[in-house]
């Protein structure tokens, strides 16, 4: 039967989502968990990968298993058994087709920035110490739905078939002491919300005006896009499904 496993984590200990021969990974730390508590080989496929440093407040990943008697039960176990920084917060038994990447629908990322130091967002948010005029940056955003090619905030050389995403919402809002971008897709390329936050900020700075994001946009180019900001301040959110795919 398959199942789908919705869960979160802090991703600083980790080298991103995926397994990687010689370095520790989200995805292996949750199947060595799974496996050692089923009893079984158990392996997981996940909604998406992140990359080094990035956190997940939502992330869906599926296995394959017997019927479970008791998920809320497996789910208490799991989390006694993983590390503090992944929590598991519900185990779904879905239809025999369902996939955690490919039926995947919107995913939505933030990006956290704060503009006065704060030893408690070390390695949680991108610290800005320039002042930055959030209207400016809130109009170039609007431009990126407008558009569904984003190859230039995409990472180099990378192996994806197509650059087309669509962009559904994108905005900047001040929340208590953080500056916050939501950024919402059908799917994303590697890097390119830390690209476009990047150029964002850019444009927050004064460096571009709003309108020339559409020019970086047109080029294609990585070079024109803005530098990458770091991982550490950046967050999946949200992941959604079609309701029908779930088999509870």
């Amino acid at each position: 039967m398959r199942y789908f496993i919705r869960f979160s984590y802090l991703g600083k200990a980790y080298h991103g989502w995926q397994k990687q021969p010689n370095a520790i990974t989200v995805q292996e730390v949750l199947e060595n968990g799974l496996s050692t508590l089923l009893r079984s080989n158990t392996e997981i496929v996940g909604a998406g990968r992140t990359d080094t440093g990035v956190h997940a407040k939502e992330m869906y990943a599926h296995f394959d298993y017997e019927p479970i008697a008791d998920k809320n039960d497996l789910v208490y176990r799991l989390n006694a058994f993983l590390p503090e920084d992944i929590s598991v917060y519900g185990i779904h038994k879905m239809q025999e087709n369902a996939h955690a990447r490919f039926d995947a629908v919107e995913r939505t990322y933030e990006y956290w920035v704060v503009q006065s130091k704060n030893p408690f967002y070390k390695d949680l948010a991108h610290f800005a110490r320039y002042p930055l005029d959030i209207e400016s940056m809130n109009a170039a955003a609007s431009f990126l739905k407008e558009h569904d090619d984003f190859e230039c905030f995409s990472k180099s050389n990378t192996d994806v078939k197509t650059f087309i995403c669509d962009v559904r919402h994108a905005k900047w809002e001040t929340k208590e002491d953080r500056l916050i971008f939501t950024i919402s897709a059908d799917r994303f390329l590697r890097n390119m919300v830390r690209a476009i936050v990047g150029t964002l900020l850019d444009v927050g700075m004064g460096k571009m005006k709003p309108e020339e994001i559409n020019n970086v946009i047109k080029s294609k180019s990585r070079s024109e896009a803005g530098v990458s900001v770091p991982a550490k301040g950046l967050y999946l959110t949200k992941v959604l499904y079609p309701q029908d795919i779930f088999d509870e």
